[in-house]
């Protein structure tokens, strides 16, 4: 889409209500002047979720996440910036820019894809309107969903249906209302054989396959005959709407449920998602009977870093299942597995105990895939030593893909102590996989991959940094500078003549001057970031309040101003009054708080350059020639001086 002029963007953040969208989400309840509620990113039974609609800001003190209506969006439904602000736009009905025109190629693709999209909509309608309302439908397929042991509730919250095989068809009816046959073709919904149409899903019970955002993708078909013969599911061919690789089942309703646990638990089919989201277990999805892809893989990363993979006792599958482990490995991601006892799949197991002993049967029995991989391949190898040898080579081929070389460290070492194995022959062998993988990728330019360290013991401590960090008086500074830069401070400017000027000056500009003065800056990448918006608004004589960060693109800078201006407590205007109890605040001493401030980042640099001379100083290797001992000594002496004259040089600062 078009980028959004700042006035349009200033006009949806300031019209766009946030307690009204995240209110959407989270059970709010009115807090003095803010809201409360149960953070939607983690669990928590003491809500520590706080909207500030005066501040137009959000945050959650149990993970730490914060910033505007724009971030919240982008945090829980995985948009991009722009495509926040659309929504947003669209919601409060406040115009876009036009697009640039398209081309007569890329009206006829949208006009297309639109028309797929109602179709697939009016397709799910009618599915569910059909085992719902007629004879057919209640029998056969509402009577199947029953018997499976689906609440009504979950059956209407997955929009299951049936497609009819003797009552009116689909497809008759799609036609009749106006939809082109091509389109019910290009979506698989309709078959033409002998210049006769007819419904592809006849007779089957229906999951609709939904995108992130709940759109109607394409369907999953079950028959309910028992002739094998009969292919048990048909699912829609792939089009413009659906591609199978890269969308998983149910995904729509896990993904808030995936971030507030942080964890995803992938399993095989359509039923086995539905019956454990009826068991209380809602962060799960399905790769829909297709082996795991990257695209996959990726759609799940955008939620959580964390996958468990529930298997029912089948081995074959578990083993063909094990690319679909390396992948995830090899995408950085952490994975657990999970095998079900002999006989049950996710879906009769969740069936069989209850909500809660199946949670604690997760939770007990999962395992990494080092030991699942073990555990499996052990079986078959018996006191072989060739086939035991194998299997050792296939776990470190897995731990090869991992990028994170302590995560691949770690494995090794947990390899090599499960198989009595010398841990440098299991290094060596990795680092050749690994040689080998990056040698296969022809034509790419891929970064180097680089080798597990010998475990040495000088290596396994890593040496502390000597030069010092200073973040705390850099984020006391860029704090003041964002919170209070457009405020007013009288200055007494030393002059020539016995008496001094004094001026009226903003801390922004004080702050600046005094850094850009001395050459001075942040050491940390985003409070110079910051700094340096400071700079480029001051030579437009612009002064930035704070809610002008809050509406940057850069959810980082909105995050981390967004942190500043939340409090964790507010007093209550009641309780201050009867109490009679006057608060000390910052703004009410802000003049001795700047000078405070830019004095400490000034002695935090000196001292740095003061402990760098030092460690130059000190014998060690090749003698210094004595004209740079000199120089260095008498720029140490000179840096003592300014130490011992901060509060001269800032000026006097009348309170």
């Amino acid at each position: 889409m078009a980028r959004i002029p700042s006035h349009i963007i200033d006009e949806i953040m300031s019209t766009a209500r946030i307690e009204e969208v995240i209110g959407d989400y989270v059970q709010l309840k009115k807090s003095g002047s803010n809201y409360k509620g149960l953070s939607p990113f983690t669990e928590e039974k003491t809500p520590s979720f706080m909207v500030s609609p005066a501040k137009q800001i959000f945050k959650c003190f149990s993970t730490g996440k914060g910033g505007t209506v724009v971030s919240f969006l982008m945090e829980m439904e995985q948009f991009s910036y722009p495509e926040a602000l659309k929504t947003l736009a669209e919601r409060y009905n406040i115009q876009l820019p036009e697009e640039k025109p398209l081309t007569p190629e890329e009206k006829q693709e949208i006009t297309e894809r639109e028309s797929l999209q109602i179709i697939n909509d009016y397709a799910r309608d009618f599915f569910v309107d059909t085992m719902h309302n007629s004879d057919e439908g209640k029998t056969i397929g509402l009577s199947y969903f029953k018997e499976r042991g689906f609440r009504q509730d979950i059956i209407e919250r997955f929009q299951l249906g049936y497609c009819s095989r003797k009552e009116k068809s689909f497809t008759e009816t799609a036609l009749e209302k106006g939809y082109k046959q091509e389109y019910l073709e290009q979506l698989g919904l309709t078959k033409v054989k002998d210049d006769r149409s007819f419904d592809f899903f006849s007779g089957r019970v229906m999951f609709p396959i939904h995108s992130v955002s709940g759109k109607v993708l394409g369907f999953g078909g079950r028959t309910l005959l028992t002739d094998k013969k009969v292919a048990k599911y048909f699912n829609s061919p792939e089009s413009i709407l659906y591609n199978k690789s890269k969308i998983l089942y149910g995904i729509y309703f896990a993904k808030s449920e995936i971030i507030k646990q942080d964890n995803c638990y992938l399993v095989e089919g359509y039923t086995d998602v539905i019956s454990l989201a009826q068991s209380g277990v809602e962060n799960v999805v399905a790769s829909s009977g297709t082996s795991l892809t990257k695209e996959q893989i990726k759609l799940i990363q955008r939620y959580t870093n964390n996958i468990t993979v529930l298997y029912d006792g089948d081995a074959a599958g578990i083993k063909a299942s094990f690319r679909g482990i390396d992948l995830i490995l090899e995408a950085g991601m952490d994975v657990k597995v999970l095998l079900f006892p002999d006989g049950d799949d996710p879906d009769s197991y969740a069936k069989k105990v209850g909500a809660d002993e199946l949670q604690e049967y997760i939770n007990n029995n999962q395992k990494d895939f080092v030991g699942f991989k073990t555990e499996v391949l052990l079986e078959s190898t018996g006191n072989d030593p060739v086939k035991r040898a194998k299997l050792i080579k296939e776990i470190v081929t897995s731990i090869a893909l991992i990028p994170d070389s302590i995560t691949r460290s770690v494995y090794v070492k947990e390899t090599a102590a499960q198989f009595e194995m010398a841990e440098q022959t299991l290094i060596n062998e990795l680092n050749s996989i690994r040689r080998k993988l990056q040698n296969e990728k022809q034509g790419i330019r891929q970064p180097d991959l680089p080798d597990v360290p010998l475990p040495k013991e000088d290596k396994q401590q890593i040496a502390q940094e000597n030069r010092r960090t200073f973040f705390d008086q850099e984020q006391d500074l860029i704090r003041i500078l964002i919170l209070y830069g457009s405020r007013a401070l009288e200055v007494e400017k030393p002059a020539n003549s016995e008496e001094s000027e004094v001026v009226e000056t903003s801390v922004a500009e004080l702050i600046i001057f005094e850094l850009q003065r001395d050459e001075l800056f942040f050491d940390n990448e985003l409070f110079q970031k910051i700094f340096k918006r400071c700079e480029e608004g001051l030579e437009e004589n612009i002064l930035y309040e704070p809610t002008n960060f809050l509406r940057l693109e850069d959810q980082e800078i909105v995050k981390f101003v967004s942190n500043l201006m939340s409090p964790r407590y507010e007093l209550s205007r009641k309780w201050l009054a009867d109490f009679r109890i006057e608060t000390n605040e910052e703004i009410h001493k802000l003049a001795q708080a700047v000078k405070e401030s830019l004095y400490a980042f000034k002695k935090a640099k000196i001292m740095s350059r003061i402990d760098e001379i030092r460690e130059q100083l000190k014998p060690a290797g090749d003698p210094l020639p004595d004209d740079k001992i000199n120089e260095l000594l008498k720029e140490q002496i000179q840096l003592e001086r300014i130490k011992g004259s901060f509060a001269q040089q800032l000026g006097r600062i009348i309170i």
